[in-house]
């Protein structure tokens, strides 16, 4: 367990839920009870699970635990770990294995796993055995039925005779997943609700899945979730993909309890401290501590739209109207050991998350909120997809996107890209250094393109557009002089006559 792990798990207490009757405990039951092969299991069974949910009223979760796990710290949990021997599927030729993980500290609530095989589910009963509990960490009653706080799929990635660990689903809603070479960063949501509003964040969670036994051949892995809030159930299906880059299917249906104005689809988090356009206050030997550097977004227009992320000193939302968005994400583009100079977080490392709508999503917004952090181990970046319309009460919404974890987006840009922002104090104001590279600048004249730098507030002056050898592409230098003016809104793109020739940068100052 990490950083990351341990803050996705202070956000599941309040809010998970046990189902009855004909809910998810109804399936174990009857699993157990009526016919130890398994139950029918279809696509539309976790569908008519939430829809059945959403139509009762929420109820509280309890998260009561025997004492040897009640008041658990961070040590004692990473004390009980998985025996890698017992990992479902090792020895049976299959592309995957699985590993569960364990309740306990921040991980309170129960999560119910089923194995689907040949159109049945079998609900998978904990058991004391899968676990060691080292450094004389004092066991349960093994005769306990816990439950689980998650699991972990793994799979040989980076090569064939070892089964590396591919994605991660623990704590609230959350999920992780990285492509070969890479180390876990940033997170992704099934749902967020209320995010950043000042009466407090609703945390959905996930409370059951149901993980399909993978054929011989397969090259993917199916899970099935349900989630559940106090506003809305929901059902899950996760294809993940493993390889260079991880692709992920997700197919989700969503069911409002209440109406939900405030909802995040597609939620991606991440961490973001400092980096050379944003060291306020920083005094230390890295050049940058982040799990990305910017929200990337191709809206509905087509245009592609780069914002670097700050650290702010006040919590900070930005809002960018769209309709059909064609994609947004998180992502680390420096991808140099000299970038970032840390031996042990490899920052250089973390996956770029990139969420590809598939269908017309409508009219609506890409969310950014940045927040105040004194300290790496804080997520505090948070980027989703908010429809326009709130979602309505007894509804049934349906939404469909591939998540990419890789070392870029799925699709490289033919334009222009700003592979860096660099600030620092200027003569008269703030000056900005945006280093752009991409193949398509070396046939392109440097007299042939224009440099246009605008500003919501302020003056923008000395506007320089010139060659950078050295990365094979071109420095744009300006400086922003506020005139008392705060905040300010940057924009800037490269233009040759009426064309684009790179994305468009922008980019809120502070004072």
């Amino acid at each position: 367990m990490d950083r990351r792990q341990m803050l996705k798990g202070a956000a599941t207490v309040p809010f998970l839920s046990v189902l009855g009757g004909t809910g998810w405990q109804g399936l174990v039951s009857q699993a157990q009870a009526q016919d130890p092969q398994g139950t029918p299991f279809s696509p539309s069974t976790v569908r008519q699970l939430a829809r059945d949910l959403a139509q009762k009223p929420y109820q509280a979760p309890d998260t009561k635990l025997p004492a040897e796990l009640d008041k658990l710290s961070y040590d004692d949990y990473r004390n009980i770990r998985f025996k890698p021997e017992k990992s479902l599927w090792r020895g049976d030729n299959l592309p995957f294995e699985m590993q569960l993980l364990h309740r306990g500290f921040l991980f309170r609530d129960r999560v119910d796993i089923a194995l689907v095989a040949d159109g049945k589910a079998r609900a998978l009963p904990y058991a004391q055995d899968y676990f060691r509990f080292d450094n004389k960490l004092p066991a349960p009653d093994p005769k306990l039925d816990l439950g689980f706080s998650g699991f972990r799929l793994h799979a040989p990635m980076n090569r064939p005779d070892y089964f590396d660990e591919v994605a991660v689903f623990q704590g609230a809603s959350y999920f992780r997943a990285v492509a070969k070479g890479q180390i876990y960063g940033s997170s992704a949501r099934g749902l967020s609700i209320k995010t950043g509003d000042p009466g407090g964040e609703e945390f959905p969670v996930f409370k059951a899945f149901w993980v399909e036994v993978p054929r011989p051949q397969a090259d993917s892995c199916v899970v099935h979730a349900l989630l559940d809030s106090p506003s809305a159930a929901a059902a899950f299906r996760f294809t993940i993909r493993p390889g260079t880059a991880t692709d992920m299917a997700v197919e989700m249906t969503l069911y409002p309890r209440t109406d939900v104005a405030q909802s995040g689809l597609a939620t991606l988090t991440s961490m973001f401290f400092f980096a050379p356009n944003d060291r306020n206050g920083v005094d230390d030997f890295r050049p940058a501590v982040r799990d990305a550097e910017g929200l990337a977004l191709i809206n509905g227009a087509g245009e592609r739209i780069w914002r670097p992320l700050t650290n702010p000193q006040r919590l900070e939302f930005s809002v960018f109207m769209d309709t059909n968005t064609r994609g947004f994400g998180l992502m680390q583009r420096q991808r140099s050991f000299f970038d970032y100079q840390d031996l042990e977080a490899r920052y250089e490392r973390r996956p770029s998350v990139w969420v590809e709508p598939i269908g017309d999503w409508g009219e609506g917004a890409v969310h950014l909120i940045e927040i105040p952090t004194k300290e790496e181990i804080h997520d505090n970046i948070v980027a989703f997809w908010r429809p326009k319309e709130p979602l309505k009460k007894g509804g049934e919404y349906s939404y469909v996107y591939r998540l990419h974890w890789g070392w870029d987006g799925p699709d490289a840009a033919k334009l222009g890209r700003f592979a860096a922002t660099r600030a620092g104090a200027g003569a008269s104001g703030r000056q900005f250094v945006l280093d752009i590279v991409g193949e398509s600048l070396a046939s392109i004249p440097m007299e042939a393109v224009r440099a246009d730098v605008s500003a919501s507030g302020g003056e923008v002056r000395n506007v320089v557009l010139e060659p950078n050898p050295d990365i094979k592409g071109w420095r744009l230098a300006f400086t922003l002089d506020p005139k008392n003016t705060s905040p300010v809104e940057l924009r800037a793109v490269v233009m040759r006559d009426q064309e684009r020739v790179s994305e468009t940068w922008v980019y809120r100052w502070t004072s």
